[in-house]
Order: structure tokens, then C-alpha cells, then sequence
């Protein structure tokens, strides 16, 4: 078959990016198509593949402040001619999906979560926009709902990322999906015979991510935080630090291991669609202490349910309110039950979400679709 891969666009390697990865290796010769491209950002595996790109890549600054073209999004990724391609299966949390295909060419759409700046997360990206600005935010967002919601459409069959994701493809889309989670590379880390004496965040400094309220629980506690990653929040975040707060920075992927199967357990307090950190953390053998809500829900299982509901050795610790007190809560009583949680069985339960698992269901799931597709249409030119 001739396949074209389609992807929001190509600035760096996160959670999408590896799901691309699999997508890649399933289909060796497929084409990417892409709204943007920086070269040197992605893996080998993917940076290797024939990469067309959409007009936003020519225009000026894109590489920096390409998130600004959002409006431009749709028309850029409807400007793709997928003609002669066999499949085109996308994976989407911006505009991918939207990418228009011939009648008898099946579109599979892997969903890692509707466009949240749009949905449900519009007043956390936006806030309370006020004069001309704030006009012109809330119309360029009621026209991407508008065409977030008609595209969908053009999809022949939906996998969403997680039952979180799936319920809200069906609110917004008012279509059904079949679950598969995302892979982690389970591999890629160890346990370590004892933890050190640190707590770890791993992630982009993004507002929704609440990185604010896990510094604010740690200027509480005086446990010492160490915090991977950067961000616009940046400048804000380093200034409510305390001292046993300590950033890191970006780190390479062997670096993160290390910190991952050091730390005594990593803080999650922001809502995710699924979320592969907290899995790579597990993967370490390292227990989890996360906001109850989300993505988390679904891989995280917490200390409060273990004994004697199904007899599983938990992974973690929820808090219900995304408050700093909270927070401050769940991890004293982590402090005071750490002795519950086994290495062993931690990294057990992540392996369940394997890359090997996953890259065998997409493969079945992809070719059970085609072959429905095609009889689908053989059927009709039958009548």
C-alpha cells in the first residue's frame, strides 16, 4: 500500500512524536506530511521519511512562534494532496485529522485529545481576554470549534488515547473511538536497589500543567524538588521557588532515566489526556503521586483502593483537589507509606502499556479497518 502519515507538525520529540515513531516502523515506507518541519528536532526514524511540509513552514519566525498561526492551521492542513495514497492514517491533537482524503481512501485518525485550546481548556490557554485582543481570540476560537467539529467528519475511524479522550471525541465530535493507549518504552529504564531523597516533575512549563501549585506544596513541605523541563512559566515559577526547589532544565533521555529512578516518587499535579510520564516513572519502579483526574486515572493505581479491592499492589497516590494543601497532604501520607509500595510490581504494571503492545494493536486494529473499508466499498460498487 502507498500510506500517508499525517502529523501536526515536527518541533521536537513528545508523546505524539512517538506515537509517529510506531506509525513509521508499521509503515517503512509511508510518506509524513507535516505543517511544519525543524530539522534536527525528531528522532532518526522519523527525520529519515520523505517530510512535505505546508506553507506555514516558509513564513517568517514560524520555527519560534508558530502556535500564533493557529487560525492559518486549517487552511494549511486541508492544502495537502493526498491523491494516490492506499491509507492516510493521522495522529492529531491539533488540525492532522482534519486533512481532507479521496472517497475510496480510508482515513484512521489516532486522537490524543480534541484541540484543547479550543474545548476545554480555552480559559486556562486564553484567560479573560479583554478589548480588540480579546474579540479577536474569542472569534478565531469560535471558528476553529466550528472547524474542529465539521472536520471530524471526514474521518473514517477514530482511536482515541485514553477513555478520557474517547468521552470527549464523542461530546465534541459526536463520534465513537476505540481505545488504545500510547506506548512507552519501558526499556529505556531500571530500578534502582534504594531511591535517593528527592521528588521529581518532568514536564513543559505550560499553565494547565500546574507546576505552580506543586512549588508552592514544596515551599510548604522543604522536601527537596527537582524539576525537569522549560517553558513559557519559566520566569514565573523560578521566582516562587524556594530553595529546595531546583530546575534542571531539558535533559537528554538517558539523563531523565537516571533522575526518574532516583527520585522517591514523581509529582503529577496536572490534568493530562493520558500521560506518559507518569508511566515512564513507574517504569523506574517509582511510585506516582497525581491529581485524580484525567489520563492518570486510568494508569495510575492508587494506595487507597489496593487493600482488599482486587488485591493489586498500588502504583500511586491521588489527591482530589487541585490545590497546593492538597498536595502537600498526598505526599505526607506518601512519606508515611512508602514501605506499600513493591519496585518490582510497579514496573510490572507500567509494562502492561509497553511499545510492543501498542505497535502490535495499532497494526491489527489498521488492517482490521482497511479490509472493512474496502469490502464497505466493494459492497456498494456491488449494488
Amino acid at each position: 500500500m502507498k500510506v500517508a502519515l499525517v502529523h501536526d507538525w515536527l518541533t521536537g520529540m513528545r508523546g505524539g512524536e512517538k506515537v509517529l515513531e510506531v506509525f513509521c516502523e508499521i509503515f517503512p515506507q509511508a510518506d509524513i506530511f507535516t505543517l511544519l518541519y525543524v530539522p534536527g528536532s525528531v528522532s532518526d526514524i522519523i527525520a529519515n521519511r520523505k517530510i512535505k511540509t505546508s506553507f506555514i513552514q516558509k513564513l517568517p519566525a514560524t520555527k519560534k512562534h508558530y502556535r500564533t498561526m493557529l487560525p492559518l492551521f486549517p487552511l494549511a492542513v486541508e492544502s495537502f494532496n493526498l491523491e494516490g495514497y492506499d491509507l492516510v492514517l493521522s495522529s492529531s491533537h491539533c488540525v492532522a485529522k482534519g486533512v481532507m482524503t479521496a472517497p475510496n481512501t480510508p482515513h484512521i485518525s489516532y486522537i490524543h485529545t480534541p484541540m484543547r485550546y479550543v474545548w476545554d481548556m480555552y480559559h486556562e490557554y486564553f484567560g479573560e481576554k479583554r478589548g480588540i485582543k480579546g474579540k479577536a481570540i474569542s472569534v478565531a476560537a469560535h471558528y476553529l470549534r466550528m472547524w474542529d467539529a465539521s472536520s471530524s467528519g471526514r474521518v473514517d475511524y477514530f482511536i482515541s488515547n485514553s477513555r478520557h479522550v474517547a468521552r470527549r471525541v464523542e461530546k465534541y465530535y459526536r463520534r465513537l473511538s476505540t481505545v488504545i493507549y500510547p506506548p512507552v518504552e519501558c526499556g529505556r529504564f531500571r530500578i534502582l536497589p534504594s531511591p535517593g531523597d528527592y521528588y521529581l516533575i518532568v514536564s513543559a512549563f505550560a499553565p494547565y500543567k500546574r507546576i505552580d501549585l506543586a512549588i508552592e506544596a514544596f515551599n510548604v513541605l522543604g522536601l527537596k524538588l527537582k524539576v525537569i523541563g522549560t517553558g513559557p512559566e519559566e520566569e514565573k515559577l523560578r521566582k516562587m521557588a524556594h530553595g529546595n526547589v531546583e530546575f534542571l532544565g531539558w535533559k537528554t533521555d538517558s539523563e531523565i532515566a537516571d533522575y526518574y529512578a532516583g527520585c522517591r516518587a514523581l509529582i503529577f499535579p496536572g490534568e493530562e489526556d493520558f500521560g506518559i510520564v507518569p508511566l515512564e516513572a513507574m517504569s523506574s519502579g517509582r511510585p506516582v503521586i497525581a491529581y485524580g483526574k484525567g489520563g492518570a486515572l486510568e494508569t495510575v493505581l492508587p494506595l487507597t483502593d489496593a487493600p482488599g479491592n482486587g488485591g493489586y499492589s498500588p502504583t500511586g497516590i491521588f489527591f482530589h483537589e487541585q490545590t497546593h494543601q492538597a498536595l502537600v497532604e498526598a505526599v505526607r501520607e506518601f512519606e508515611k507509606s512508602m514501605a506499600a509500595f513493591d519496585p518490582v510490581s510497579i514496573r510490572r504494571h507500567a509494562m502492561s502499556f509497553d511499545r510492543t503492545l501498542f505497535k502490535e494493536k495499532v497494526r491489527v486494529y489498521v488492517s482490521v479497518k482497511y479490509d472493512e473499508f474496502v469490502r464497505g466499498g466493494d459492497a456498494q460498487k456491488a449494488q
